[in-house]
Formats: C-alpha cells, structure tokens, sequence
C-alpha cells in the first residue's frame, strides 16, 4: 500500500462522526460542604505563597474558621432542605451520597474541626522565643531537627502557618469519606485525608525526632492499609463488575439484571466477595484503630503534636466509622451472617485489650491512645446491631466522643515544664491543688470516657449497648460493661492523682491559654455536659439521621 493510500485511509478514519463524551452532572449545591472546606483549603496554599510572613498566621486563622463555618452553615442547609430525609440523593454521577448520616457526620467533623483548630491557632503556652509569640509546630518542617537552620528559623521568628491549609485538606477528605458511594471515591478520600495526617504528625515544636518517627510508623502502616484497601476494591470490581456500592449490593443479592462478557466468568465468585469485603474492611478498621489494626495509635498519639493528636483522634473515628457504616448497611447487608461473627470478635478483643494496656500506661497521651481503642470497640458494638437504633446509637456516640476527646488533649497541651508539655503521669500529680479548675475539666473528661451517669459518654454507652442488645448481641454488652469497669479504674486513677496526692515541689505549671484553647476546652465541656443531661433531642436527631440512601 503506497503512501498516498495509506494517508488516504486515515482521512477517511477522521472523518467519521465525532463521538460525544457526555459531560458529568455534579449536583454543585449538595457538595457544597466539601467544595468549601477545599477551596478554602486552595487558598490557604495561595496565602502562603502570596503574603507576606508576618500577615499569614492571621489570614491562614481567620480564613480556615470562616471555611469550616461556611461549610457547617451549607451541611445545616441541606438537612433543613430536606436532603437528610426524604430528598436524599446520590450526587456527582453515583459517587457521593447525600443523606441523613452523610450530614449527620460531615456537620460533626466540621463542628470539631473548628474547635480543633483553635487549638492549632495557641500561640500562648510556650514562652516567647526571641521576642515572638510561639505555638504547637516547629519553626521550619523542613529543617533538620537541633540543627542550624532550625535554630536560625526559631531565632527568626518563622512559623509554619501550612498546617492550616493541610487541616483543611484533612477535612475535606474526611467529609467524602463518610458520603462516598463507590469503592474508588472511598480511597480517593482516604488519601486525601491521610497524607495531610502524616504531615502534621511530623511538625511538633518540642520532641522533634519522636514527633518524626511517629509520622513515619502512621505513614508506613497508613501505606499498608491503604494496599490492603485497594486490593480489596480490586477483588470486589472482579465479583461485581462495578465500584458503586449499589452495584455491588445488588450482585451479592442477587438481583442484578447486565452482565458484562468479559467478567462473566469471575461475577458473582464467592471467594472473591468476601476477600475482598475482608480487605476493604480491614483498610477501614485499620482508620478507627480497632485490634488487630491498632499498633500505631499509642505511637502516633505520643508523637504527634498535641492538638494534631485531639483533631486525628476525633475526626478520623468519625470518617472511619461513618465509612464503615455504609459499607456494612449498603455494600453488605447480604453479607450480614458472614461480617458479624468477624466484627464481634474484633469488638471483644478490641474492648478488653484497650481497657487492659491501659491500666499500664504511664504517659497521658498514651493513656487516652489506648482509651481511644477500647471506646473504637464501644463503637463496633453499636455497628454490630445491623439495625436503625444501631445506626443512630453510632451516630450520638461519636458526635459526643469526639468532643470529650478533643477537650481533653486540649487540656493536656496546658500542663507544662521546662521541657514542653508535661505528659507523664508523675508529674500530674497533686495538680488538682496547684490548679483547680484544669484539674477539674480534666476530671469532667475522664468522667465521660468512663461513662459516668450525667456524662455525654453515659448516655452514648448506653444507646449503643441497647442497641446492640436489641440486636441480639448480649454477650457483647457484657464484654462491654466488664471493659468499661476495667477502664473506669484507670480513668479515675488518674483523678485520684491529681486532687488526693501533694504537689512536687519542681512539678509542672499551668500555662494560661488564649481565649482560643479556652474556647475549645470549653466547647468540650458544655457539649459533654449538654449530651450527658439532656441527651433525648440528640438522640432524636442521630435517629432522624440514621437512614442510608440506597
């Protein structure tokens, strides 16, 4: 065939009809939440790039509080137009859902998110270095740990106002986390909210080298449980020849109408289902820090920049579990004799061995690392129910949970020495008399962990215990109640120490914070107050809120 012929049957490949891509239809208003927080997250980057460095921590402050507020005034909209109820859709061509949990749990992590970034914001605690007001994170990430440029950033006044940004960008994964509807967007999100998580990790001012190894172990094991996730995804596009939860749904029931050729041979292979739902699964409880999965967390908790640690611990679990919710109710649901027996060993193990290490702990952080454990297996046992009370009993627990955590790692931040922050147990002895009122919080937060009658953690124990034995899980409530005696041991413990032994003479201060930490710490405790007293119309909501769109 000459040349000419050959270019000649080219034109006539190019001159066939142009096929049409139809163009997405995103439903712009529904994803109003997670476009905001974004977008601020976008300029956020653009400020750092742009201003100049003493105008920045203002900017970066005040525009993350007005993106987190805009994107809570956009959430509490859309349930008021009926989006959590009888108009709830799945948006952006079948990848996100909005409904009533989706909401539920996005105006959650948007409400701590705000506080935690007050915490963030503290510039109060730590002496003035060199003439200029300091806070949590190191004065250049960058730098080498005691080396010479860290010591000329420090002398220099810098500070690292990207953890605004990088909080922002943690949000917005954390809000599709929850809402996504096809395996993809699930990981897409994971990411999007983990990678700023490793970063933040990484930046605390005092203990740098601990602070970098614990990014590093989050990092590596984060990376582990995201391979898990996605070779799951992988597995379960095989049995389902589709990523939409929907789609996968209805092949595990059975009613599935198309078949595509090239999947026949493997759609609808058991084997393939449940490795992969096994390793989904195991991605997503890796996020909570249920056992087996939970290696990192006392590490991470220790290293990590206190207010980095109270921000991970609150809203991650609610990522993690408003994800994990709609992969058992949606994806799975005719599954649901082959995911109980798994999920209830993982919430007995996970319940007594949380309550157990902790007795052990000698670190605060750590502590409440291993607190945050047994309470992720409180919570499993509220997902185990499979049923609407079990939804709406998830829902109430961490919505009160977070906050209890969030003040009380912003309680910790206050308690100082020469060294930073003092967070082993020894020195917060006697501090009850050397300083009433933070001892006193504290003892409110350790209160509600326990779940103490009039705490906002009484009432969640108790939805999801009842729950769960509606749900024919007794054995379970059992467990449950023998952790939370276990662990009340260790929670009052702690109380103990501080109002019933003498102050050391050398022991640690009590910084007075800014009107920014006191606000957070006393969000945490109006809400646990709030939760515990008069808990009925937030339950109602949780109820309200606990139906999946399908």
């Amino acid at each position: 065939m000459s040349h000419a012929a050959s270019v000649h049957s080219l034109w006539t490949l190019a001159a066939d009809p142009p096929r049409e891509i139809p163009a997405p239809h995103i439903e712009y208003a529904q994803l109003a939440p997670t476009l905001i927080v974004l977008g601020g997250a976008v300029l956020g980057i653009l400020v750092e790039a742009f201003l100049p460095r003493r105008a920045r921590y203002h900017a970066q402050l005040l525009l993350s509080v007005v993106g987190l507020a805009a994107a809570f005034a956009a959430v509490v909209a859309l349930a008021a137009g009926g989006h959590a109820g009888e108009k709830a859709r799945i948006a952006a061509m079948g990848a996100v859902a909005v409904d009533g949990p989706a909401l539920f749990l996005q105006g959650t992590i948007l409400l701590v998110s705000l506080t935690a970034v007050f915490t963030f914001a503290e510039r109060r605690l730590d002496p003035a270095a060199h003439g200029n007001r300091v806070d949590s994170f190191a004065a250049q990430g960058s730098a080498v740990p005691g080396g010479e440029a860290e010591q000329a950033a420090v002398k220099a006044g810098f500070t690292t106002t990207e953890v605004f940004p990088l909080a922002l960008f943690a949000v917005g994964g954390m809000l599709v986390f929850p809402a996504a509807n096809d395996l993809l967007t699930l990981f897409v999100a994971l990411e999007v909210f983990s990678l700023p998580l490793y970063v933040l990790c990484a930046l605390a001012r005092r203990q740098r080298l601990l602070s970098q190894e614990s990014a590093v172990k989050y990092f590596l094991l984060g990376a582990f449980s995201s391979a898990f996730l996605l070779f799951g995804v992988a597995l379960l596009y095989g049995y389902a020849g589709t990523v939409t939860y929907s789609g996968i749904a209805e092949v595990v029931s059975g009613t599935t109408r198309t078949v595509d050729p090239a999947l026949a041979s493997t759609m609808g292979n058991d084997a393939l289902l449940l490795i992969g739902g096994a390793l989904v699964l195991m991605g997503l409880l890796f996020k909570v820090g249920a056992v087996p999965f939970h290696m990192w967390t006392p590490d991470v908790y220790q290293g990590a920049p206190t207010p980095v640690t109270g921000f991970m611990a609150a809203a991650t679990k609610i990522a993690g579990f408003g994800a994990l919710l709609r992969l058992l109710y949606v994806v799975l649901p005719g599954m649901r004799w082959d995911w109980r027996p798994v999920m209830w060993g993982v919430a007995i193990v996970t319940m007594l061995l949380g309550a157990i290490v902790a007795v052990t702990q000698t670190d605060v952080k750590r502590l409440l690392a291993y607190s945050s454990i047994a309470h992720a297996g409180f919570i499993l046992a509220g997902v185990i129910a499979a049923s609407p009370d079990g939804v709406s009993s998830v829902l109430f627990y961490l919505a009160a949970y977070s906050f209890v955590t969030l003040g009380a790692f912003s309680v910790v931040t206050l308690v100082r020495d020469a060294g930073g922050e003092a967070t082993h147990l020894s020195k917060w002895a006697g501090l009850g008399r050397r300083s009433p009122l933070v001892a006193a919080v504290f003892a409110v937060f350790l209160l509600a962990f326990a779940g103490i009658p009039l705490t906002s953690g009484f009432a969640g124990k108790f939805a999801v215990f009842k729950a769960a034995a509606q749900g024919g899980a007794g054995t379970l409530v059992i467990v449950g109640v023998l952790s939370s005696a276990i662990a009340a041991f260790f929670y009052i413990r702690v109380i103990v120490l501080m109002f019933f032994s003498e102050p050391k003479a050398d022991g640690p201060t009590v910084a007075v914070p800014s009107a920014l930490t006191s606000t957070a710490i006393a969000v945490g405790v109006a809400v646990t107050v709030v939760l515990g007293v008069a808990p009925q119309y937030f339950l109602d909501l949780a109820g309200q809120a606990g139906t999946f769109v399908r």
